[in-house]
C-alpha cells in the first residue's frame, strides 16, 4: 500500500505512545491484592475501551452513509466493525487470563461477560450480512441500520455491572454522579496514556483499513466493467 503523510505520523504516533505505555506498564507498582496481575488492567481496560469506540463509530458511520450516501461511510463502518469484532475478542481473551486466578476460573456467565460475547454475535451477524448482499447500495443502507441498532450494545455493557451484579467488577470510568475512576491514583497515569495509545491505534486502523476497502472497491468495479464489456463483445459478435 502506497504511504501518505496522514498514515506515516498516525503510525509513528501509535509506536511512540504504546512504547511509553508499554514502558510504564512494566514499570507501575505491584499490587497489594493483586500484584503483578494488576498490569493487565493497562491492557484490558483498553481494550474495551477500543471496542466500545469502533462500535460507536460503526453506527455513527452508517448514520452518517444514510444522510450523504458517500461510499466513504460505509466503508469506514465496515472496518470500525471489524476492527471491534477484533478488540472484543482480545478483551475477552485478557480478560479470562485475569479471571483466572482471580476468580478461579476462566468465564462465568457474568452479565458483563455475557453482553461482551453478545457483541461479537451481532456485529459477526453485521459482517455476514455484507457478504450476502450483492448491491452495494442495498448491502450499504442495511447494514448502517443493523450497525446503528447494534452500537445500543455499547450503553448495556457498560451499565450491566450496575444493573445485573455479579462478579465482574463495577467500572473502572464511572460516568453516573460526576466522572470519577476507580482506579488506584497512582496507576491513573500508565492508563491515560494506555487509552490514548489504544485510542490513536484504533484510528490508524481505521484508516489503514478503510484505505484497503476502497482499493477493492474499485477494484472489484473495474472487474464488474470488463464483464459488461466483454459481455457486449461478444453479444455484438453474436449479432454480427
Amino acid at each position: 500500500m502506497k504511504r501518505d503523510l496522514t498514515t506515516t505520523l498516525l503510525g509513528g504516533a501509535t509506536l511512540v505512545t504504546l512504547l511509553i505505555a508499554v514502558g510504564l506498564g512494566l514499570t507501575a507498582p505491584l499490587d497489594i491484592n493483586q500484584g503483578s496481575l494488576v498490569r493487565l488492567m493497562f491492557v484490558h481496560v483498553p481494550g474495551a475501551w477500543l471496542s466500545y469506540l469502533a462500535y460507536g463509530g460503526t453506527g455513527l458511520f452508517g448514520l452518517l452513509y444514510l444522510i450523504q450516501r458517500q461510499r466513504r461511510w460505509d466503508r469506514l463502518a465496515m472496518a470500525s466493525a471489524e476492527i471491534g469484532v477484533l478488540f472484543t475478542v482480545a478483551t475477552i481473551v485478557g480478560g479470562m487470563l485475569w479471571a483466572k486466578p482471580t476468580w478461579g476460573t476462566y468465564w462465568v456467565w457474568d452479565a458483563r461477560l455475557t453482553t461482551t460475547a453478545l457483541s461479537i454475535v451481532v456485529y459477526g451477524g453485521y459482517l455476514l450480512i455484507r457478504t450476502l448482499i450483492d448491491d452495494q447500495e442495498r448491502r450499504a443502507r442495511v447494514s448502517a441500520v443493523v450497525g446503528i441498532v447494534g452500537t445500543l450494545y455499547v450503553p448495556v455493557n457498560y451499565m450491566a455491572v450496575e444493573w445485573w451484579r455479579g462478579v465482574h467488577q463495577t467500572q473502572t470510568l464511572k460516568l453516573l454522579d460526576g466522572i470519577r475512576w476507580d482506579a488506584a491514583p497512582v496507576y491513573l497515569p500508565t492508563l491515560f496514556i494506555s487509552l490514548a495509545a489504544f485510542t490513536l491505534l484504533y484510528l490508524l486502523l481505521l484508516r489503514v483499513r478503510g484505505i484497503l476497502a476502497a482499493r477493492e472497491e474499485a477494484r472489484e468495479e473495474r472487474e464488474l466493467m470488463n464483464e459488461l464489456g466483454a459481455a457486449h463483445t461478444r453479444a455484438e459478435v453474436a449479432r454480427g
